[in-house]
């Protein structure tokens, strides 16, 4: 029991509850009892009725607040499952990118693995089952028929040809004839005659001649180094009274150089067309009594090539004068660059073209790979630049008057890697693109000997179909391979690439792939594999200029050496422009070329 004041109630009662003091006033009577105790009295009963009012509040309040507290309580637990739930799933979700992410590195990694094998341990060539002849890199060494020279061929039709076909085909290509040995070649005729001892018959009659039997061997005189004279008669005056006269000193290529012009001929033939490095011709003539250090052998390619510089120069102006270009590139070490380290790789830049019947291959040095070289090599130049995907291309395609080309073989060869990675005997979404590719090629293949006019009715009519169809399966395809396989690189490249493919259509006479190109820069591969690198840029250039002389006169239907000599002979006598545009391939025949 606690004191209660009825006048003057405490702080804490309205604070309480205002109800309840409302209660408690509704209850006292409208006039108090005199006696004392029956007013006590009802002031006690007035107090227990108000304290018993004040416990059911607290208890009520007490009620609410739990319930509000465990509503609270429940609402909280909610939110935190249902973070807890989205925290799950969203790691869920992280675990089954980074799960997918793995399983396609692997992929990635396995695909690349196999075909690293392939490529090392397997044919050089990409052919496939169904696509006939398959486009190598200047880098990989094919083998190539002896009548091909530096053209391209052509597959034949996947699609219309059976497998008996390519299987007689191929035995056809193996059991080829020998073929006879040139008539042009001197014969020295051996006479093998039977002993006179052995022309009896078994019946005593003496055999007579009634024929003979010719079989021809190919034989070889070894390397005959000699040494020229020039003696040069010197005539003058009994009395004395006029000074000497001597015959004048024959033109020499290299004036101040014991070489003759033949001899540099075979240097550069040597070195570029055999791929024997100058260490090893060396070697050559010391076999042959000869001391001749590979820096003076070195210092004559340099001086040569400089005199041949003007053949050159002709050469690229007429390569500019045609409005159909190919370009590709490929790495050359330099050990002797300013500013750079031995190990570090330059570009040898390759470029053909020409008019029909003068093709032109030109050989350009260059340290660097960037935008700026064909923009430099084709400075002022307008047509058409048939190219691989390589982004050094790109500036010279925004140039007015340059339509950049794409090549359909870069295209095709990584949908080849992708089909070399399936299982052995597994058909995969590479082969149907090989399919349609392949009959790109077929129509090329086709219209081969067919005029510009009518291999451009062929191309609109049959390639153009081909190519929708294609574009078709492309949309399809392309969101459901991850970019990171070697089918999905295929894909980008070839999505990527699809504006520039698509240009050949609109002449026949366009290209439909840098092949040409690729043809022309082999032999600079080749021999590169020999030589390994050049010294300085003064022999890279030189390299440069001499592969475009020796490849270019090959292109024409000239033999290099005796071309070469020809030209070494006459050039220390030209003068005029006339004159260096008369020893350029075209304007040479192989019937007039000096043999002797």
């Amino acid at each position: 029991m606690f004191g209660y004041n009825v006048g003057m109630p405490r702080s804490t009662d309205t604070s309480l509850s205002n109800p309840a003091h409302s209660v408690r006033a509704s209850v006292l009577p409208a006039q108090l009892p005199d006696d004392p105790a029956a007013l006590k009295a009802l002031l006690f009963a007035q107090q227990r009725a108000f304290e018993a009012q004040l416990v059911a509040q607290f208890e009520t309040l007490r009620l609410e607040q739990e319930s509000a507290f465990s509503a609270r309580e429940l609402e909280q637990r909610k939110a935190f499952e249902v973070r807890e739930a989205e925290q799950k799933k969203a790691f869920e979700m992280r675990e089954a990118e980074l799960q997918k992410a793995f399983e396609a590195r692997i992929l990635e990694i396995y695909e690349q693995l196999r075909l690293a094998r392939r490529r090392m341990f397997g044919p050089s060539s990409e052919s496939h089952a169904g696509q006939g002849w398959l486009f190598n890199e200047a880098e990989a060494l094919v083998e190539s028929a002896p009548h091909s020279g530096d053209t391209a061929t052509l597959p034949p039709p996947a699609t219309e040809t059976s497998g008996d076909t390519l299987a007689e085909t191929a035995k056809n290509k193996v059991r080829g004839k020998r073929k006879p040995l040139p008539v042009e070649l001197p014969r020295i005729e051996l006479i093998h005659d039977v002993p006179q001892t052995e022309r009896t018959c078994a019946c005593g009659t003496p055999m007579v001649e009634i024929g003979q039997d010719v079989s021809e061997q190919l034989d070889i005189v070894p390397m005959q180094v000699r040494v020229l004279r020039h003696i040069r008669k010197r005539y003058g005056c009994p009395k004395g009274d006029q000074a000497p006269i001597s015959a004048p000193v024959p033109a020499q290529v290299l004036p101040k150089s014991n070489a003759s012009n033949d001899l540099l001929a075979m240097l550069l033939v040597t070195k570029y067309v055999d791929g024997l490095p100058l260490a090893r011709f060396e070697y050559v003539l010391a076999r042959a009594g000869v001391t001749v250090p590979r820096q003076t052998l070195a210092r004559w390619v340099i001086g040569t090539a400089q005199a041949l510089q003007p053949i050159a120069n002709l050469m690229r102006d007429v390569l500019l004068g045609h409005d159909v270009i190919h370009m590709d590139e490929t790495p050359v070490q330099v050990l002797k660059e300013p500013g750079r380290a031995p190990s570090s790789k330059s570009q040898m830049w390759v470029q053909r073209g020409g008019p029909p019947g003068k093709p032109v291959i030109l050989f350009e040095y260059d340290p660097s790979r960037a935008q700026a070289v064909p923009l430099r090599l084709l400075e002022g130049w307008k047509g058409h630049l048939m190219a691989d995907g390589l982004e050094s291309y790109g500036a010279i395609a925004f140039c007015e008057g340059v339509t950049r080309l794409g090549c359909w073989a870069h295209a095709r060869r990584r949908f080849v890697d992708a089909s070399k990675v399936l299982p052995a005997g597994k058909r995969g979404r590479a082969h149907e693109a090989l399919a349609l590719i392949g009959k790109l090629y077929a129509i090329e293949r086709d219209a081969r000997e067919l005029s510009d006019a009518a291999r451009l009715a062929q191309r609109q009519s049959r390639s153009r179909a081909v190519l929708d169809e294609l574009r078709r399966w492309l949309d399809q395809v392309l969101p459901t391979v991850p970019p990171t396989s070697v089918l999905g690189g295929a894909l980008g490249y070839l999505h990527r690439q699809w504006p520039r493919l698509i240009p050949y259509l609109a002449r026949g006479d366009l290209p439909i792939d840098n092949n040409p190109a690729e043809n022309a820069i082999r032999p600079f591969v080749v021999g590169r594999k020999a030589w390994l690198f050049s010294d300085t840029q003064a022999g890279a250039r030189a390299s440069a200029l001499i592969y475009s002389l020796v490849e270019t006169a090959k292109a024409n239907g000239m033999e290099p050496y005796l071309w070469l000599r020809n030209a070494l002979r006459a050039l220390p006598t030209a003068t005029t422009v006339e004159h260096f545009e008369a020893l350029l391939p075209w304007n040479l025949k192989a019937e007039h070329l000096i043999t002797a």
